[in-house]
Formats: C-alpha cells, structure tokens, sequence
C-alpha cells in the first residue's frame, strides 16, 4: 500500500476563535421553506425554496437589504407565521404544526426575543418586566421568579435599577434589560432583531459581548442586522436576497460578488458529494469546472509516479480550487480528493458559467487570477521541495 505524506500540515483550513461547536443534529430547521402573500397585484412570494440548518452553540448573523425577506425569516422561526410550504424545527420541534394555543407556550420556554425598540412596558419596573415572562409560562415557582429575575439583572450588570421603570433607564441599559427578559425563562435559542440598531458604538460593543458570553454558555444566538462589520464577527453569516438565502460558502469564495451575482452563483452552483477518500479528478485529466468546498475537507496531491502521494494543502469549506486552470489553460495540475478522514461536498461551477459570472465583476475576476498565479507559483515550489526531500531520503537509504 502507497504511504501518503503531508507536507506544511498547517496549510489546512484554520478554525479561527469565532468557530462554533460541531453538532450532528441542527437546533434550527428550515426545509424548502416558501411564503407567499396575498397582494392586490398577486401573490407576493417573500421566501423561496429556504434551506437553512444552525446548529446548538451557533452565533449566526442574518443580512439583507431592506425587503429582502428577514423578517419572514425570522416570523418563520419564531413561529409568529407560517410557511405556505416546507417545514421548520427548532429544537425538535415542527413549529409549522403546532396550533395556537401550543404555539404560545412553546415559544415562551424555547425563544427569547430582543426587539430592536425593546418593546418594555413602561407601568411596570424593570425587574417586573423580566418577571413576566416566567409568569405567563410558570416556569419557576411564584417566591423564586424575583431572585431570577435580579439574578437576570445582575448578569446585565443592571441591579441596581431593577426597581426602576424603563423610562428612567438609558437605550442601552434597555436594551439590556430587554435580554435579560428575553432569557427569564432560560430558552436554548436567542433571537435579535437589529439589537444595536439604536445604540452608541461603545453600548453596542457591550451588547455584543454580552451576546458572545451566552453563546460561550451554550445559548444559540441569531442576528438580523445590517452592521456588516458586526455581522463578520458571529460564528456564520446568512445573506438573503429577494427572498433567497445566498450559499455562504460561494460568499466566502467570493466575497466581492455583489448580492445578485452570489445569488446567482448559489442557483447554478451543483452540489456534489464524495465518500472519505474518494477521488474528486486526477492530475493531468481535462479540466472543466470551478469548484467551492461546501463540506468536509479536500485535499490536494502530488502524485509520484512509483512513489508514495504527497497531501500538499487541505482545504476547508469556503476554500476553492479549479482556479488554475481556468486562467493558464492547464490541464489538472494536480488530483484533488475528499480526506480519508471524512466524507466531502462540493459546490461545481462550469468554466462556462464562472466566464459568465466574471464577466460581471471585474474585481472577482482579478482577485481570482491573482490566486490562481500564486497557487501555480505554490504548486511548483512545493513540487521542487518535495523532490529534494525525497532525493535525500534516497540517498541517505539507496536500498
């Protein structure tokens, strides 16, 4: 059997500090889900065909222009309204079939909610708002929901104003208390809707790091906000567009598509799928399309004839390869196959489509053909340190 080496195993795709915990079973469900509403000038279709999986832990930021179709997203979730096709489960449960009356208690002990204007009641203090909560639900006994609820205060670093009313309180220590409520009766999922649209950049900050500590505890925590900047900084982002969720792993490819042309791309992008340690093409075989690692991870190798393979690069989802021969007319320079260690899927982009889609953004373009270069340059270098590598072991073990 042909030994395989790894050469600059720190090549393969780095999880940075922001990467989430892996689970096998999403918290949040979205399946083909689409919504259609009645307008005078027809249906409206606001959700088309959605896919969308987060996972227990995630810290997800939703981004799209204005009428985009977050906030149907978000009412898809949360339950406030209903797919006209497709299926959504949060935390196991079908929230698409639950009726009315289920609806509201399941909501009440599954999601919390931070409206971006806070939505306290202004007659009643603050540690009372918090408290409401676990009053409609029961889920703490009556003589222990106001030490939760300061306990709630206290992780706001708010206890001292518990017995205020809000009015007295600023936007940002509202907006405080309003997580806080939205944790009373310490649901899995925390959903924010533009949490920091209203704040100063420091309260904002404070906001935002509060957010990370819960989903340090093990909160799932979702976004919708238009601060990209803010938006980079969660575990995952998920543009929509016209109603469409943009693959984000075409966006990390190619991030300076626009909205309509990743959209674009999602739509023509193929997914395919490898079994661990099966060949995706050989080196030398004719090369016709792009491809984006959407799962799994790929590894690149240099094939010696009458030699052991050498894994010279790994590369993690929303990595790419293909480039190379798309801007030197190369056959394969090298075979590319899913790791032995896991199975791999693929995002394929014929070269007929990439032409097209480069076509419409010069910048992708270049940025695509500056990579291509330096992977070439890459390939040869790792080609020529290879052959001294083995060179010496020959002859240091000419048997």
């Amino acid at each position: 059997m042909r030994r395989t080496y790894k050469v600059n195993e720190m090549a393969f795709f780095q999880k940075t500090n922001n990467t989430p915990p892996e689970t096998d079973h999403p918290m949040i469900d979205l399946r083909g889900v689409n919504k259609y509403y009645k307008t005078a000038v027809g249906d409206y279709h606001a959700l088309k065909d959605v896919d969308l999986q987060i996972n227990a832990g995630e810290f997800v930021s939703i981004i799209g222009k204005s009428g985009s179709g977050k906030s149907t997203l978000l009412n898809m979730i949360t339950g406030i309204d209903r797919p006209t096709d497709g299926e959504v489960f949060v935390n196991n449960t079908a929230v698409h079939g639950l009726n009315e009356n289920k609806m509201a208690r399941w909501r009440g002990l599954n999601l919390g909610v931070v409206f971006q204007f806070f939505q306290l009641l202004p007659t009643i203090s603050v540690i009372e708002n918090i408290m409401l909560p676990m009053d409609f639900c029961r889920t703490y006994p009556m003589r222990e929901r106001e030490k939760r609820a300061m306990q709630l205060l206290e992780l706001v670093d708010l206890a001292d104003h518990a017995y205020k009313l809000p009015t007295a309180l600023s936007g940002g220590q509202q907006q405080r208390v309003a997580i806080a409520r939205a944790l009373a009766n310490d649901p899995p999922v925390i959903i924010a809707d533009e949490p920091t649209g209203n704040l100063d950049s420091k309260t904002a900050e404070d906001v935002f790091t509060l957010f990370n500590d819960l989903v340090a505890q093990g909160k799932t925590i979702i976004i919708v906000t238009h601060d990209s900047a803010l938006a980079k900084r969660t575990h995952r982002t998920a543009l929509i567009t016209d109603g469409e969720i943009v693959n984000e792993y075409v966006a990390q490819a190619m991030p300076t598509l626009t909205q309509e042309q990743l959209l674009w791309a999602t739509r023509n992008a193929k997914a395919q799928t490898y079994e661990a340690g099966a060949m995706i093409f050989a080196e030398g075989t004719n090369a016709d399309a792009f491809y984006i690692v959407s799962k799994g991870t790929v590894e690149i190798v240099l094939p010696r004839p009458n030699q052991s393979d050498v894994v010279a690069l790994q590369l993690g989802p929303g990595k790419f390869f293909g480039e190379m021969a798309f801007f030197h007319a190369h056959k394969r320079s090298a075979s590319v196959r899913a790791s032995e260690s896991n199975a791999v899927e693929v995002l394929r982009l014929g070269y007929d489509q990439l032409s097209e889609l480069l076509n419409q953004s010069e910048v992708t373009r270049d940025a695509l053909h500056q990579m291509a270069d330096k992977h070439e340059e890459e390939n040869l270098k790792k080609r020529e340190a290879i052959g001294a590598l083995f060179s010496d072991i020959k002859k240091e073990n000419p048997q």
